[in-house]
Parts: structure tokens; C-alpha cells; sequence
């Protein structure tokens, strides 16, 4: 994938914009920041586009369905 995809681009101006702002503060937990940030609105919007339908929802994220339950679970989605 590219680097200059506009995702990517997108998270780097976030982490910029992040560590910017720290105030001194140390950082913290951002590994698990940048993929609830990233992960929580990619599962809503392909639960979206496959009306809620599961096994065709893990199938386009190619991940295993318990996995995809799993996460919907985490985020609270239904």
C-alpha cells in the first residue's frame, strides 16, 4: 500500500497533531489510540454497506467472522 494513500496521510497529521499537543505529558497507549480511532469506523461503515449481514462483512475485511464479532462487541456495534 502507499504510503502517501490519503489514510495514511490522514493518521500522520493526527499523530503530528497529537504529539503536539502533549503538554509535557508523556504519550501514552497510542498504539491502541490510532486503531480505535481507525478500526471502531471502518466496522460501522462495512456494517453499513452490507446491511448488517456478518459473514459478508468479515468476508470484504477478510477476517474470521468470530474475529469480526468479536470487535463489534469491543466498539459496542450492532
Amino acid at each position: 500500500m502507499s504510503e502517501n494513500c490519503k489514510l495514511s496521510q490522514a493518521v500522520k497529521e493526527s499523530l503530528d497533531d497529537y504529539f503536539t499537543h502533549l503538554d509535557g505529558e508523556p504519550p501514552h497507549a497510542i498504539y491502541d489510540m490510532v486503531l480505535g480511532c481507525v478500526e471502531r469506523p471502518l466496522l460501522k461503515y462495512i456494517m453499513l454497506k452490507v446491511g448488517g449481514n456478518q459473514s459478508k462483512a468479515a468476508e470484504i475485511l477478510s477476517i474470521n467472522r468470530n474475529t469480526l464479532r468479536k470487535k463489534l462487541q469491543q466498539y459496542n456495534i450492532e
